[in-house]
C-alpha cells in the first residue's frame, strides 16, 4: 500500500524517548551451596590458622592380661597432630563517578550502590570457587613478595580417594601434619561410576566420616543420573505426566547422601563432604570501606579474609579425573 510523503512516521521523528526496561535481567549465577549451607563457620585470630587431629590408637584384638597382673605395660600416649591453614585475603573495589550517581539510569546500574551489590555477589562466588579448590596453602612474605593463600578443599583430602591412573595424593608441609603444600593429580580421566561412589564412602565411613553430601560439577551430575541405580528421588510423577530423572539424593550402605551440582566446583572431581569436620574461618569478615576519594569519583574496598578448616581430612573423600 502506498504511504504519503507528508505522513509523520516514527522513522522520521528525533524526539522518541528510548525504551528502556528498568529490569536488569541478570544470568550470572549467585549459588554457593558450600559456603551457604554445607560448611560450619568459625573466627579466627592470626593469618596462620592452626587446629589439633586427634585419633585413638589401633584396635588390639589381643588385649588379654593375666588375673592379678604387677607390672602391666604402657600404652602409648594420644598425641594430637597440628593442622594449619593460611588466610587469604580477597577484594573488590567500586569506583564511580559523580555524574554516574546524579544521571538517570535504567535499573539504576551505573549508581554506587548497584556497583556494590554486584560486586558482593562476585566475591561470595570467588570464596565458593577458592574454598573447594586444589589449591595448596602459601605463607607469603613481606612487602608482597608473595601472596598469602588458603588451601581449598580438594587439597586437604588424602585418605578416602579413588584418582585416575597415575593420580597422586596431596601432601602436607610437616607429612603427617601442617598444611597442605602440594595439591593433587587427578590422574587420567575415566567416567564416573557407582563402585567409585561407594567405594570411597566406604571408605570414608571406615575412618569414621559420615558423609552427608557430594559436590559436582554439572557434567558429573548427569553422569550420575543416567547410570546409577542407588537413587532415592527418580521417580515418575503419574498425575503430572512426567518423569523425574534427576539424581537428587543417593541412598548407600552407609547412608543418604544429597548430590548438589555446583557451578563453581572443580568440573572433573565429586568431593565427598561430612559437614561436620570442614568450616569457613573469618578473620575479617566481609566489610565495606571508603577510600580517598579521587578526583570525581567515589571509592569503595569491599574486603574479606579467611581460610579454610578441614577438621579431619579422613572424613571426606574424593573422586578424581571423572566426566
Amino acid at each position: 500500500m502506498a504511504v504519503s510523503s507528508a505522513a509523520l512516521e516514527t522513522y522520521d521523528s528525533k524526539t522518541i524517548r528510548e525504551d528502556l526496561t528498568d529490569a536488569e535481567n541478570m544470568i550470572s549465577p549467585t549459588e554457593t551451596p558450600f559456603i551457604s549451607s554445607i560448611a560450619g563457620k568459625a573466627s579466627a585470630t592470626n593469618t596462620k590458622f592452626e587446629w589439633p587431629v586427634v585419633e585413638l590408637g589401633a584396635v588390639d584384638a589381643s588385649n588379654a592380661v593375666p588375673e592379678g597382673e604387677d607390672a602391666p605395660s604402657i600404652d602409648a600416649p594420644v598425641v594430637a597432630l597440628r593442622m594449619a591453614n593460611y588466610t587469604q585475603i580477597m577484594d573488590k573495589v567500586v569506583k564511580v563517578t559523580d555524574t554516574s550517581q546524579r544521571v538517570d539510569g535504567a535499573a539504576k546500574v551505573e549508581k554506587l550502590a548497584k556497583q556494590i551489590s554486584y560486586k558482593l555477589k562476585e566475591l561470595k562466588r570467588d570464596k565458593e570457587t577458592i574454598f573447594l579448590a586444589n589449591a595448596v596453602a602459601v605463607p607469603g612474605a613481606a612487602v608482597g613478595a608473595t601472596v598469602r593463600k588458603t588451601a581449598g578443599l580438594e587439597a586437604w583430602i588424602i585418605t578416602n580417594a579413588s584418582r585416575g591412573a597415575s593420580g597422586a595424593a596431596p601432601t602436607l608441609s610437616g607429612t603427617t601434619d601442617g598444611y597442605p603444600n602440594a595439591a593433587h593429580t587427578p590422574g587420567t580421566s575415566r567416567t564416573i561410576t557407582e563402585d567409585m561412589l561407594n567405594t570411597v564412602i566406604q571408605s570414608c565411613w571406615t575412618q569414621g566420616g559420615e558423609v552427608k553430601y557430594g559436590i559436582v560439577g554439572p557434567g558429573v551430575k548427569r553422569t550420575i543420573s543416567k547410570t546409577f541405580n542407588g537413587y532415592a528421588t527418580k521417580y515418575k510423577d503419574a498425575d503430572a505426566k512426567r518423569l523425574v530423572s534427576a539424581v537428587d539424593f543417593y541412598e548407600s550402605e552407609f547412608g543418604l547422601i544429597e548430590i548438589i551440582p555446583n557451578r563453581f566446583s572443580n568440573a572433573a572431581s565429586m568431593i565427598l563432604i561430612d559437614p561436620e569436620f570442614v568450616k569457613i574461618v573469618d578473620l575479617q569478615p566481609t566489610r565495606q570501606l571508603e577510600l580517598a576519594r579521587t578526583g570525581h569519583t567515589e571509592n569503595r574496598l569491599i574486603q574479606y579474609e579467611g581460610t579454610l578448616e578441614v577438621g579431619n581430612q579422613k572424613a571426606h573423600g574424593i573422586i578424581t579425573a571423572v566426566t
